[in-house]
């Protein structure tokens, strides 16, 4: 349903739950693999940066949060509700880490997929404590009898109840302490207009320069105890998407090509052997940018192509190719999309060393 950096009581670890003979094997395998993938988050959250002095790009954006912050803080109220939008791994999960530290206050942590039920919201809100802060991943994706619930939530800080049904049916209100939401998505359009016209405080996270991004890898190096030289750097930045998220996972799967090798430091030289094993190019498209892209140029004579369509070619999920791939794609300017559908642009038919035709459509290379 949620979680918080408070500590709370739940269910036994996984060791402490009786099972039988026949379960133990794939509770063991279970378990294995959600440490892993716990390791993977705690590695992920140590390389999060804890405070706006530590929050790399976004200058416009980190400036106008401080802001808002210091005085919420000096006021002692709870800070107006707050939308991050932008494509995946920019930091609007760190942002709401760091606003929560920068208030002093608890940091609940959802998402739009988890909260399926009005009495899951109704428990993560009853949980607060006065100028907490919510925040909700993945926030377009709350179902609409939920959504309709946290209206009088944010704006009233009140949970209205309805006790039992039909005749006997009566209304209660709940008054809730002042907190925070926080609110994060991919997709701004796939808000309802009730919900996004509550958020009081709105801001859109861009892809990062490769300044920007050299100097988080900076930080990342330092933290993971890894020897990276500029140019080393520099070639992470370029092939990195313009994200952070990325950025930092290249250079974990770099450090492990440069320690199998012998590399004792990260040159330039060791981080293009390991991208190129990592079938990242130049332009920092991996296996499935290129397949979409000839997929378009290929099967569909350079579009104009569905979404649907391409999905179903490239064998990926429609959100998870207009939610992780379309947004680079586009920025780059090797995609186009219309009415009709998407388009290869003549950027796209350079890169793969084709000759556009003259009708074709885009930006030039």
């Amino acid at each position: 349903m949620g979680s918080s950096l408070r500590p709370r009581h739940g269910k036994p670890p996984l060791s402490q739950v009786p099972a039988g003979d026949g379960a133990r094997f794939s509770r063991a395998s279970d378990s294995l693999a959600a440490d892993a993938m716990a390791d993977e988050v705690r590695l992920e959250a140590s390389l999060r940066p804890r405070n706006f002095d530590e929050y790399v790009g976004q200058t416009a954006v980190v400036e106008k949060l401080r802001i808002y912050v210091k005085a919420a803080k000096d006021r002692r109220e709870a800070l107006d509700h707050c939308l991050f939008s932008g494509p995946p791994g920019l930091g609007k999960t760190s942002l709401a880490y760091i606003i929560a530290a920068e208030l002093g206050v608890g940091l609940h942590v959802s998402s739009g997929p988890a909260i399926e039920r009005k009495g899951d919201l109704a428990g993560i809100l009853t949980n607060l404590q006065h100028r907490d802060v919510l925040f909700i991943d993945e926030i377009h994706r709350l179902n609409a009898a939920v959504e309709e619930y946290l209206y009088p939530a944010m704006e009233e800080f009140r949970l209205d109840i309805t006790i039992d049904s039909g005749p006997a049916a009566r209304a209660m209100k709940i008054d809730l302490p002042a907190f925070t939401l926080i609110g994060a998505t991919t997709r701004t359009g796939l808000l309802t207009s009730p919900l996004r016209d509550r958020f009081q405080i709105q801001e859109r996270l861009e892809y990062y320069e490769p300044k920007y991004l050299e100097q988080i890898l900076a930080r990342s190096a330092r933290i993971l105890g890894v020897s990276l030289d500029e140019s080393g750097s520099a070639e992470v930045a370029k092939r990195s998407r313009g994200t952070p998220r990325i950025a930092n996972r290249l250079l974990r799967r770099i450090r492990d090509f440069a320690q199998v090798e012998g590399s004792s430091r990260i040159s330039r030289e060791v981080a293009d052997r390991a991208l190129e094993r990592l079938q990242i190019d130049a332009a920092g498209l991996d296996p499935m940018d290129r397949k979409i892209l000839q997929t378009i140029l290929e099967k569909f004579g350079g579009g104009p192509v569905g979404v649907d369509t391409i999905a179903a070619s490239v064998g990926e999920q429609r959100d998870t190719l207009e939610d992780v791939y379309e947004p680079y794609l586009l920025q780059e300017g090797l995609l186009q999309r219309t009415p009709r559908g998407r388009i290869a642009t003549q950027r796209t038919y350079r890169y793969f060393g084709k000759t556009p035709p003259e009708n074709s459509q885009g930006s030039l290379w």
